[in-house]
C-alpha cells in the first residue's frame, strides 16, 4: 500500500491508496459521499456512511461486503481506518447514491483516468522510484526537458522539446520563439545558492514558458530538485492554496516577493518522503485544472 493518490473533484480531495497485490486502487468512501452530498464536514460525510451503510445491509446488498479497510492519511496528519471501494465499487455507489450529482460524478470518475493528464500524473508517480530520478540534472535546461520529456512522452508528439512558437495565456505573452534558446540559457546561469535565488529562477523559466504545454508541471518537480540538492527542503505543496498560488504567479511576472513568501511557508525537510512526493505531484496536477491566469503557472 505505498502509493497514495488525491484526486479533486470540485475541489474536493478523494484520497486513494495503491494495492500492488491486486493492482487496484481503493478510494476512500466517506471522501465520495462528501463529493456526493457536496458536504465539506468529514464527520458529517463519515456518519451519514454509516447510516447509508446500515440501510444497505438491511436491504441485504452486496455492496457493502465489498468494502476494504485501510489506514488512510486525514487532515490532522495522522492516519485513520477508513472504509474504501475499489473503482467498481465506487460506480456501484454513485449509482445507488440519492443525489443529483452522481451522474456527472459517474462520468467525471469514469473519465478521468484516460486523459492526458491523469496518464501523465500517472508517469509522475512512478518517478519517485524511477532510477531517473536521481539521473536528473539539477537546475539546468537540459534537467527541465528530460523531466517533460519523461512526464509527457508518448502522450504528445513534443515532449521535451523547446518550442519554437509563440505563446501567450490571458493576454500575457511568454518569451518570444526567436529569442528562447538565449533566454534559457540565461536562466540556467542564474545562481541557485539560496531560497531566494532558486525561486527567482523558477519565476523566469515559468516567464520563458519554454514548451508548448505542461510547463507548470515540469517546472514544480524542477524546482524541487533544486530545492532539495542546494538546501535538503521541498515544498509541501499540500500547504499551497490553489488560488494563492496562482495569483503569487500572476504577480511573479513584477514581484516575486508573494510567491517567495508563500512557497517559504510550506518547506519542508522529508524531502525523502514518498507521501509528500505523491501529494506534490497530486496537487501540482490540481492547479492547472482550470485556466491559467496571467503570468500563471502554465500547463
Amino acid at each position: 500500500m505505498g502509493k497514495i493518490s488525491i484526486r479533486f473533484y470540485d475541489d474536493k480531495e478523494v484520497r486513494a491508496v495503491w494495492d500492488d497485490e491486486k493492482s487496484t486502487w481503493w478510494f476512500s468512501v466517506p471522501d465520495i459521499v462528501g463529493v456526493l452530498r457536496g458536504e465539506g464536514d468529514y464527520a458529517k460525510n463519515r456518519n451519514y456512511w454509516k447510516y447509508l451503510k446500515a440501510k444497505l445491509k438491511s436491504e441485504d446488498r452486496q455492496l457493502v461486503s465489498r468494502a476494504n479497510q485501510l489506514k488512510l492519511t486525514a487532515a490532522d496528519g495522522k492516519k485513520y481506518v477508513t472504509d474504501t471501494f475499489d473503482y467498481d465499487g465506487i460506480i456501484e455507489l454513485a449509482k445507488n447514491f440519492p443525489s443529483k450529482q452522481a451522474n456527472r460524478f459517474i462520468e467525471w470518475f469514469t473519465y478521468s483516468d484516460e486523459t492526458i493528464d491523469e496518464k501523465s500524473k500517472s508517469k509522475a508517480y512512478a518517478l519517485f522510484d524511477s532510477s531517473l530520478l536521481d539521473s536528473i540534472e539539477v537546475g539546468t535546461v537540459k534537467g527541465l526537458q528530460q523531466i517533460h520529456g519523461y512526464l509527457f512522452g508518448g502522450l504528445y508528439d513534443l515532449a521535451g522539446q523547446i518550442r519554437t512558437h509563440n505563446i501567450a495565456k490571458g493576454g500575457f505573452k511568454f518569451a518570444a520563439a526567436r529569442f528562447l534558446l538565449q533566454t534559457l540559457k540565461n536562466i540556467e546561469a542564474m545562481p541557485e545558492s539560496t531560497f531566494e535565488e532558486i525561486v527567482d529562477k523558477y519565476v523566469e523559466m515559468n516567464i520563458a514558458h519554454p514548451f508548448m504545454e505542461g510547463n507548470g508541471r515540469s517546472a514544480r518537480i524542477w524546482l524541487d530538485l533544486m530545492l532539495k540538492q542546494k538546501l535538503k527542503l521541498c515544498v509541501d505543496w499540500s500547504l499551497v492554496n490553489k488560488k494563492e498560488y496562482l495569483s503569487a504567479m500572476e504577480k511573479s511576472v513584477s514581484d516575486s516577493m508573494p510567491i517567495r513568501k508563500l512557497l517559504q511557508s510550506a518547506l519542508t525537510a522529508r524531502i525523502d518522503d514518498r507521501e509528500m512526493f505523491m501529494k506534490g505531484i497530486d496537487y501540482s496536477y490540481y492547479y492547472e485544472q482550470e485556466d491559467i491566469v496571467v503570468g500563471g503557472s502554465g500547463e
